[in-house]
């Protein structure tokens, strides 16, 4: 099955109460409508990372993102991604809290993992970003992982099927 990273905002519009943002919302509703099969489909991971950003804030949110995660495998912090993490933040040009999402890219790019699965369409899954990483993991000569949205997930209909 294909290796999945999960970025923290997955887990995140899983947890969280509906939005009243209709973007947030419908985002919220393909991330559940994706999660349903999702186990079935991939193997999922988290890192450290994600495990730390998960813990913060409220008490009751941090309990049911923690228990989304339940029994996911959780990539530990090596030498590898630390030296990724420092290549990256001269290679990317992400700046400011942006530089804080660096991790979740060397954590897949390590790893080897297929795809990186986030919301952060501002700073991962963003056009920009995924062209800078492609070159500079050509560069490195690194894997360089798929980042999407769950929505580019999903599992097509039946109709939409082409086997």
């Amino acid at each position: 099955m294909p290796l999945v990273y999960l970025e923290t905002t997955v887990v995140s519009y899983l947890a969280a109460m509906p939005s009243r943002d209709l973007i947030v919302a419908a985002h919220q509703q393909l991330t559940h409508d994706w999660w349903r099969t999702a186990r079935s489909r991939f193997d999922l991971y988290i890192s450290e990372a994600v495990l730390h950003e998960i813990s913060l804030g409220d008490p009751e949110a941090v309990a049911r993102r923690l228990q989304i995660v339940e029994g996911i495998p959780i990539l530990k912090s090596t030498e590898d991604v630390t030296a990724l993490v420092v290549a990256y933040d001269l290679r990317l040009g992400l700046t400011g809290r942006a530089r804080a999402d660096l991790v979740h890219i060397a954590f897949a790019v390590a790893y080897e993992l297929d795809y990186l699965v986030t919301w952060n369409c501002r700073h991962l899954a963003h056009g920009g970003t995924i062209r800078r990483l492609a070159r500079a993991n050509a560069e490195l000569r690194r894997f360089t992982p798929i980042i999407v949205t769950p929505e580019e997930l999903m599992e097509p209909e039946e109709e939409e099927r082409h086997d």
